[in-house]
């Protein structure tokens, strides 16, 4: 038979997870075999991001070697230099214009998970180097595992009432060939439904232990900043315009199982990616079908993980 479909299996793709001993935040890396391109759909009003701005269309560099999720809030930021290190003792990299120098442009976000205490800080670069190194080795970790370990969801009624979070990775076929992979962390002020039956899965705990499920109107309690990160990656050499429309469905799929979400005090953001390993894409009938039909599967697929980032807890 042959292996189960999963993220680390799409072709050119190698991931990566580290999480800090107390099992309280961590690093996850998406790691691509050269710079491949790259973009960035942000929805949430609090981001904390690690060189994006070139991921812009119309911006000139807009490929990666990399793609990095991060607890820390911007203290985790520090785990961009921890992959670079590792990529580049590794060989890989690309000349820098007319220097002897070789860069590697990757690009990573972060997720609040700090604590209340008066705890240390984790220092993410070593994490970030780890996450990097043992990239390929790591399939099928899921849930209180590198950026997700840390997380917690349903701090609409406050923190000391949210669950925990955590994270999740899927694939699945496109039809008529290809492959797409979708990684979630979820860290969101909303709860979570299940897609296919509408239930709420993980949310604000009530008396008993049920779930309180957020009313018509419900935001955040406090200024606590929150964020749900996925990145959706395909084999296929799409344009960087049409990984911009997958990133896009990749948000709704989203919202269609998180409430509230997209809010002010949430860093929401979906990278998407191309191996390029397909270079022979399959036929259209129509401009734009393709990616249409990655994107709609890919809005299948983000809600299915987000749920399955939540389900082990909930």
């Amino acid at each position: 038979m042959p292996a189960p479909l999963t993220f680390a299996r799409v072709p050119g793709v190698r991931l990566g997870h580290a999480t800090t001993p107390d099992g309280a935040s961590g690093v996850t890396v998406v790691r691509f075999d050269r710079a491949r391109p790259v973009v960035v759909d942000v929805r949430g009003g609090a981001s904390a991001t690690y060189d994006i701005a070139s991921l812009a269309l119309d911006a000139t560099f807009g490929r990666r070697w990399a793609i990095f999720l991060s607890g820390g809030s911007l203290y985790g930021l520090d785990a961009a230099r921890g992959v670079r290190t590792r990529i580049l003792e590794e060989g890989e990299g690309q000349p820098a214009f007319a220097s002897r120098s070789r860069v590697v442009p990757i690009a990573g976000a972060a997720l609040f998970d700090l604590p209340r205490e008066n705890a240390a800080i984790p220092d993410y670069l070593p994490l970030g180097y780890e996450a990097a190194r043992v990239a390929g080795r790591s399939t099928t970790a899921s849930g209180h595992v590198g950026a997700g370990a840390g997380a917690t969801v349903g701090k609409y009624l406050g923190r000391a009432r949210a669950m925990r979070g955590g994270l999740a990775s899927a694939a699945a076929r496109i039809p008529r060939g290809g492959t797409l992979g979708l990684l979630v962390v979820v860290n969101a002020v909303g709860a979570v439904r299940d897609p296919r039956t509408g239930v709420w899965i993980a949310g604000a705990r009530a008396h008993g232990g049920r779930i309180s499920p957020p009313r018509s109107g419900t935001v955040a309690e406090g200024t606590d900043s929150h964020t749900t990160l996925a990145i959706a990656v395909t084999d296929l050499a799409i344009g960087r315009s049409g990984l911009q429309r997958i990133a896009a469905n990749v948000s709704a799929g989203l919202a269609r199982v998180i409430v509230p979400f997209h809010t002010s005090v949430d860093g929401d953001l979906v990278f998407a990616a191309s191996t390029e390993q397909r270079t022979r894409l399959p036929s259209e009938r129509r401009p734009g079908e393709l990616v249409d039909r990655i994107g709609v599967r890919a809005a299948e697929l983000a809600s299915e993980v987000a749920a399955r980032a939540v389900r082990p807890i909930a």
